[in-house]
């Protein structure tokens, strides 16, 4: 089992910014991918963001690329995300997410782990 805790949304302006945290625990997940999803009001959970936790590499939801970055630190077991240029198309439940395999894998199929969710608000 792996366990995934978010913290650190809430309600900011539009061009704001925000960083979200996920404190990773449980087996070993140097194997795993990372990563976050979003899910709106009405709509489908989609994609955000991922990281491998070995090696480091990313990728983006093309609606974020060049706002949003995610980051993992090995020392404290955690997987940021920092939201700038903030929108209030960015306002939803923001998951973190972890997976045994590839980020593309997750973003196809999802992932194996889900964290309880963290709310971020984008008032105009």
């Amino acid at each position: 089992q792996v366990q995934l805790d978010e913290s650190g949304g809430g309600v900011v302006q539009a061009g704001a910014s925000l960083r979200l945290s996920c404190a990773v625990s449980g087996r070993s997940y140097t194997n795993y991918a990372m990563g976050w999803f979003r899910q709106a009001p009405g709509k489908e959970r989609e994609f955000v963001a991922g990281i491998r936790w070995y090696g480091g590499v990313t990728d983006y939801a093309d609606s974020v690329k060049g706002r949003f970055t995610i980051s993992r630190d090995s020392a404290k077991n955690t997987v940021y995300l920092q939201m700038n240029s903030l929108k209030p198309d960015d306002t939803a439940v923001y998951y973190c997410a972890a997976v045994a395999a590839t980020i593309a894998t997750m973003k196809l199929r999802g992932a194996e782990f889900w964290g309880q969710g963290t709310q971020v608000t984008v008032s105009s």
